[in-house]
């Protein structure tokens, strides 16, 4: 186990360095990590292996980074300042969330009758599609420091759209299981899934901001907080050993839901001290969330792309981009965020990849010959689209005017500005 841990560690190392290299040839430091995850993974050069990935300590391990990384959306969410924004926001991500899941699925059915493959499976691939990764964009608006409408919408936008994704293809996954005889999550297992990250982390979150408005030493502020965060991540990982028997809670929304709260019972100050000491906390969980993505990613899935995978990958994009300038135009938002929002919400491949195992298992007892069909397909969309994705999320912060190209504090492929806020 010691070994297996000094593997991680040394492919952590490589994934920063190279994402430092990445970023002075203009490209985002989160291409190199998920490149180096890619590489190191079990499909590739094998320095971590599927034992190791497939272990409870690696998945805790990753489960922990994930709570750290969530911190970075919910500190941004201020009630009072998005007031005058959220229905605006919600009917956007409402919109292009709906929007995409109905034009994938429509794409597919006309496909899959063509193709005479059973039309319901293509109501799978639009659930799959519907959801987006937050932490890719998130990298960039961190690594960038990132400000105006687009990087305000798309904060509190990731997680109302992670709860919209669980929601939807869950009912999907679950209506067709039942349906055909497979095996469909229930009505309390999608229920517990949304809602116990959002009550583990508000109700630490509130419990930590009360402690935290009696103190005034900086330190002692952030080691209350980081306390609450770790009280958070236990009874997750509680949740998911003794309710859910595997790990199915999100972890990123628990650490948005925590820090949400924080930043709403204490002044912007101390928050920004606080956050100050929290910034190489952030940096190291960002690394690893984003390499770990990369581990599971079949290069040689690329080799065997065929037209499901382009079509995915096509539909998704023209679905997210379209619905999000759809979105955009009926809620009367800025013309930067209907035009270039739907650019940052094209990453997606961690997301992609757990739902596309929940329905390869799902449909092992249905039909096995469309567990393939899934498999193939989202796995190669995963790792192509995750690198265009990636690049066009930064074009589209750019394009909006978001990206500060003379930013110093961006040299050498530093993530986050001395503040540890976005600027």
């Amino acid at each position: 186990m010691i070994v297996d841990i000094l593997r991680v560690f040394g492919i952590l190392c490589i994934a920063f360095s190279v994402g430092k290299l990445v970023s002075r040839i203009g490209l985002p430091a989160i291409l190199g990590w998920l490149i180096t995850g890619i590489v190191f993974g079990p499909y590739l050069v094998g320095v971590v292996t599927f034992e190791i990935t497939d272990a409870a300590w690696y998945k805790i391990f990753v489960k922990i980074f994930e709570c750290f990384a969530g911190v970075m959306i919910g500190r941004e969410i201020i009630f009072k300042q998005i007031a005058r924004s959220g229905k605006q926001i919600m009917g956007i991500t409402v919109i292009q969330a709906l929007g995409t899941f109905l034009f994938v699925s429509v794409v597919f059915a006309v496909t899959f009758v063509i193709a005479k493959i059973p039309i319901y499976l293509a109501f799978v691939f639009g659930g799959i599609a519907l959801a987006t990764a937050p932490a890719p964009a998130l990298s960039i608006v961190n690594e960038y420091h990132t400000d105006g409408p687009v990087t305000k919408t798309l904060i509190p936008l990731a997680a109302i759209d992670d709860v919209i994704g669980v929601i939807v293809f869950f009912t999907t996954i679950s209506v067709i299981g039942a349906v055909n005889g497979g095996r469909g999550a229930s009505a309390l297992f999608i229920v517990g899934m949304i809602l116990f990250p959002f009550v583990i982390g508000i109700g630490f979150g509130v419990l930590t901001g009360f402690v935290l408005r009696k103190i005034k030493n900086g330190t002692l502020c952030f080691v209350v907080f980081l306390a609450g965060l770790v009280c958070c991540i236990i009874i997750g990982l509680v949740l998911d050993s003794f309710v859910f028997h595997s790990f199915v809670l999100n972890y990123l929304l628990i650490g948005m839901a925590f820090s949400a709260s924080v930043a709403n019972l204490i002044d912007g100050q101390k928050q920004t001290v606080m956050m100050k000491k929290y910034t190489p906390v952030l940096n190291i969980a960002l690394v690893i969330v984003i390499a770990n993505l990369g581990m599971p990613l079949d290069y040689r899935m690329i080799a065997g792309a065929g037209v499901f995978t382009v079509l995915y990958i096509v539909s998704r994009a023209i679905g997210k981009v379209g619905c999000s300038f759809v979105g955009g135009k009926i809620t009367k938002a800025e013309p930067a965020v209907t035009k270039w929002l739907g650019f940052t919400l094209l990453p997606h491949s961690g997301v992609s990849l757990v739902f596309a195992g929940i329905a390869i298992n799902t449909f092992s007892t249905i039909d096995p010959s469309l567990s393939a069909i899934i498999s193939g397909t989202i796995v190669a969309a995963a790792i192509i689209n995750e690198i265009i994705a990636v690049i066009l999320a930064k074009v589209a912060f750019k394009k909006a005017g978001e990206i500060m190209s003379a930013n110093p504090s961006t040299q050498g492929g530093e993530l986050v500005d001395a503040s540890g806020s976005m600027q």
